[in-house]
């Protein structure tokens, strides 16, 4: 399945994400925001259950901000599967 969710209160503009029938994230990409940051966050998810990282990134904060590009990683995922 391919994800695509466009974030809401943080830097980055996209993110493009793909995940098999197993739920496991094979794919994902970032545009715009905090290259350092969300290129590592790739790295660490990719492999990962999807389900399991929305659950750990969930409520993460950047700042001031009552949201983060984590948070908006796992609203996406919760968004797109159940």
């Amino acid at each position: 399945m391919k994800i695509t969710f466009v974030p809401s209160g943080v830097c980055c503009q996209q993110m493009n994400l793909e995940v098999d029938d197993n739920n496991i994230i094979t794919k994902a990409e970032f545009i715009g925001g905090c290259n350092g940051n969300l290129s590592g966050i790739s790295k660490l998810i990719i492999g990962q259950n999807a389900l399991e990282v929305a659950d750990k990134l969930s409520g993460t904060t950047c700042g001031q901000k009552d949201t983060s590009c984590p948070d908006q990683l796992s609203k996406a995922i919760k968004q797109n599967i159940k």
